[in-house]
């Protein structure tokens, strides 16, 4: 299995004001547009640390998920949360010829911890002989703004803290903070069988 981004996030898709504000860094200092780059990277870092513990997407954005085969015949959980919406859904033979499946035959049941891919009609289609299938999909709460609160906070708290020790190195940021992950825990999922129903 293979999870990739469609697109990175824009830099404007960054809560860059809210960072500031967090900070309370004001505005007008000579190497603003230099210290805006760093505070950006600290957002990424901490978007993409509460993303990996979590398994879900907080801003929305496009994703490509590649599989060998199907974890169960009649479902696929995906691996990433919440989904808004399966564009694509194409299979692959051995020897790279691709064809997009057509789309009265899956559906997504969307969830906000284990969505998953259906087949229409019980199963899902067998993929061919050493082939795999690509799903190209929607994930995330939306904006930023659109996050529930606690998600919010645990993002700027952290990027916070990463700007904080930016100069003690990976000690300070080796470990997920105790607040963070107190407002992280309660969107924790526990996967077990391997992301099978």
């Amino acid at each position: 299995m293979r999870l990739r981004e469609g697109a990175a996030l824009a830099d404007g898709d960054l809560p860059l004001a809210a960072l500031k504000d967090q900070l309370r860094l004001g505005s007008g200092f000579a190497d603003e547009g230099a210290q805006d780059a760093v505070l950006r990277g600290w957002l990424r870092a901490a978007l993409a640390a509460v993303e990996r513990r979590l398994d879900k997407a907080l801003i929305s954005r496009s994703f490509i998920l590649s599989l060998p085969g199907w974890s169960d015949a009649e479902a696929q959980v995906l691996p990433i949360a919440p989904v808004s919406a399966i564009t694509e859904v194409k299979l692959f033979d051995a020897g790279g010829a691709s064809s997009v499946l057509d789309g009265a035959r899956w559906r997504l049941v969307a969830d906000d911890h284990r969505p998953r891919l259906e087949g229409q009609h019980l199963t899902l289609p067998v993929l061919p002989k050493g082939g795999r299938v690509e799903i190209t999909l929607t994930a995330g709460f939306g904006t930023f703004a659109q996050l529930p609160p606690d998600l919010r906070q645990a993002v700027l708290m952290l990027a916070a803290l990463y700007h904080d020790h930016r100069h003690e190195g990976e000690v300070a940021v080796s470990a997920m903070p105790f607040g963070v992950a107190a407002l992280l825990e309660p969107w924790r999922v526990v996967r077990s069988f391997g992301g099978r129903r």
